[in-house]
């Protein structure tokens, strides 16, 4: 029996696990993939007291501190959740409470094709598979901080990188924006869809909405994240309109002894950075202890 078990490995979950261990709470923390998507950012700026560091740099110090502290780690997939008193997850872990932290899921751009070249050509990882596309021509899906950051570390390895967004200018931060005006081996097609993904074993062009094809070797997909309902459902736990989970201050939720932390909830003003999923998941640790000890 554990006081409380985490779903989710990255700041939100690790920061939580950090300090229920701190608190002296028996602690098992769960993910799929231990880092989170964090794991996926080459550069990391905005993270207080760091100057720059990397997203895999940043999580294995966590995993590091969270181990230290007695926290047992598990790398697996979190189907299944029971709530009958205490909370039984996989039919193998038991626990008092439990920390929902699994942030999101990538969503898809829905293009034809799109799932049957999934790592034959198409991406959702910059960071994992960038360095298979050197000297390579390849194109990014989006606007967002996510899509110029993967735009620019592919600059690393491929001569070529198209960003494909559907809008006329964008939306990332204004000094991601600066760097991409910068680079000479990035262009950026504005007002464009990807409709259709195209080859014969690997991804060979792609099809625009205009139908205009287009020769690419690769296409990276960062159009943004969805919210995964799974567990938050089988919990009963109270959603908003985005299929967030909401929280209260304390980021407990609608289900007694369930909290919640990171992308995954309202919290925060829906502000994703990592500094407020770890705030998130800290607030969610003390809530535990407290709601444990009354």
């Amino acid at each position: 029996m554990y006081d409380v078990i985490i779903i989710g490995g990255g700041p939100a979950g690790f920061s939580s696990a950090i300090y229920t261990s701190r608190y002296g709470l028996k602690t098992l923390l769960i993910s799929e993939t231990l880092g989170g998507q964090i794991i996926e950012s080459f550069d990391v700026e905005n993270y207080p007291g760091i100057k720059k560091t990397t997203g895999m740099e940043l999580m294995n110090t966590m995993q590091e501190q969270a181990k230290e502290f007695g926290v047992e780690i598990k790398n697996e997939i979190v189907t299944k959740i029971e709530n009958n008193k205490t909370f039984k997850i996989n039919d193998k872990y038991e626990s008092k409470t439990i920390i929902l932290a699994q942030g999101m899921k990538r969503r898809k751009l829905n293009a034809k094709n799109e799932e049957e070249f999934t790592s034959k050509g198409v991406s959702y990882c910059a960071t994992c598979d960038g360095a298979f596309f050197r000297d390579k021509i390849v194109g990014v899906v989006g606007g967002n901080d996510s899509a110029a950051e993967s735009a620019l570390l592919l600059t690393k390895y491929a001569k070529k990188v198209y960003i494909i967004y559907r809008k006329e200018n964008l939306r990332a931060e204004k000094y991601l924006v600066d760097k991409i005006n910068k680079e000479e081996k990035v262009e950026i097609i504005p007002n464009t869809n990807v409709s259709e993904v195209n080859g014969e074993k690997l991804v060979e062009s792609v099809t625009f909405d205009n139908g205009k094809e287009f020769k690419l070797n690769g296409l990276f997909i960062e159009i943004g994240f969805v919210a995964d309902t799974t567990l938050p459902e089988q919990l009963k736990i109270e959603l908003d309109k985005d299929k967030l989970i909401k929280v209260n201050p304390d980021q407990s939720t609608s289900t007694k002894g369930a909290f919640a932390a990171g992308d995954c909830t309202t919290g925060s003003n829906k502000f994703n950075q990592i500094v407020t999923a770890a705030s998130e998941g800290i607030i969610a640790a003390e809530s535990v202890y407290k709601f444990l000890n009354n």
